[in-house]
């Protein structure tokens, strides 16, 4: 009986919120989670039938089967549009999901690598090496932009406006945005694309997309994780560093640098600057260096 109505769930969110596939399928997999809990514990076969008291339930048991607090937030997002729906649609007359609040979820803050420690690993790269032309270029556009892995691996030629120092990027719910892009990075785009990327044959279907594996398809997200992992163990660095580090830093690197946080979330592709905030670990040396330049009270000696 709920396959019937995981079918209108996944029709709605695709005809009336347009949400991108990724999305769609997140949403259905939390679902179908909860789905299978309530056949387990035969406590509801129906939406309607759903009380409070069973989401608490699965909240609990979804909890000591090890989800954090951030995945089981999200599950509970998931369930409430879900919910949304079935009122909508007026399989239910009551919100089940309207008394409950989302676990509270721990900001944890990534590691962050200095710019010297940047440079350190892009070093590492053996250019003689065709593969490492692409690299480079990879990792200078993954700094200077502040890219999300998956931004990356789908960056396309036609959407590259290097004269006019632009890329356009695909995000998050396939939202577009226009973002910087540094000289340094444009100059090894330039150069990969001069020179490897002319060996390449790309796949049928694939010919726009910028960075490709020999065998002609674009990276994978994996691919560029082991990437950048390789060259920090290469490099010596001791922090834990994956493609997030960069966006991470990228973030950091401007806000200590004076930059207005409303800007950063515009380049970093977030539709709430809470999210911004999370990218913003200032240190204590740069946060008192703020106080003493801007405020008033730092200012003078209040003898």
């Amino acid at each position: 009986m709920w396959q019937v109505y995981q079918k209108g769930f996944k029709a709605w969110l695709q005809l009336e919120k347009s949400l991108a596939e990724n999305s769609i399928e997140a949403y259905l997999r939390d679902l179908t989670l909860f789905c299978r809990f309530l056949a387990t514990t035969q406590l509801a076969d129906s939406p309607a039938k759903v009380q409070t008291e069973h989401l608490r339930k699965f909240l609990k048991w979804i909890h000591e089967n090890g989800f954090s607090a951030g995945s089981q937030a999200r599950i509970l997002s998931g369930i409430k549009s879900f919910y949304r729906y079935c009122l909508l649609e007026q399989i239910c007359k009551e919100d089940p999901t309207s008394l409950l609040e989302a676990p509270k979820k721990k900001r944890v803050l990534p590691d962050t690598l200095s710019f010297e420690e940047i440079e350190q690993l892009i070093a590492q790269l053996d250019l003689s090496k065709p593969e490492s032309t692409r690299n480079k270029a990879m990792l200078e556009t993954l700094y200077s932009c502040g890219l999300r892995v998956s931004e990356l691996v789908n960056l396309q030629l036609s959407k590259l406006y290097l004269d006019l120092g632009f890329i356009r990027v695909r995000g998050k719910g396939d939202k577009e945005r226009l973002v910087p892009i540094g000289d340094s990075a444009s100059r090894y785009i330039q150069l990969y694309r001069q020179t490897t990327r002319q060996e390449i044959t790309p796949q049928k279907g694939k010919e726009d997309f910028l960075f490709l594996n020999k065998r002609g398809s674009p990276l994978s997200r994996v691919m560029v994780f082991y990437i950048i992992r390789d060259l920090a163990v290469a490099a010596g660095i001791q922090k834990t560093v994956s493609p997030h580090t960069f966006r991470h830093s990228f973030a950091t690197h401007l806000i200590e640098g004076g930059a207005d946080l409303r800007a950063v979330q515009e380049m970093l592709g977030h539709s709430s600057i809470t999210t911004t905030e999370i990218y913003t670990h200032l240190d204590r040396d740069f946060l008192r260096k703020t106080l003493v330049e801007f405020h008033p009270g730092f200012k003078q000696s209040r003898l």
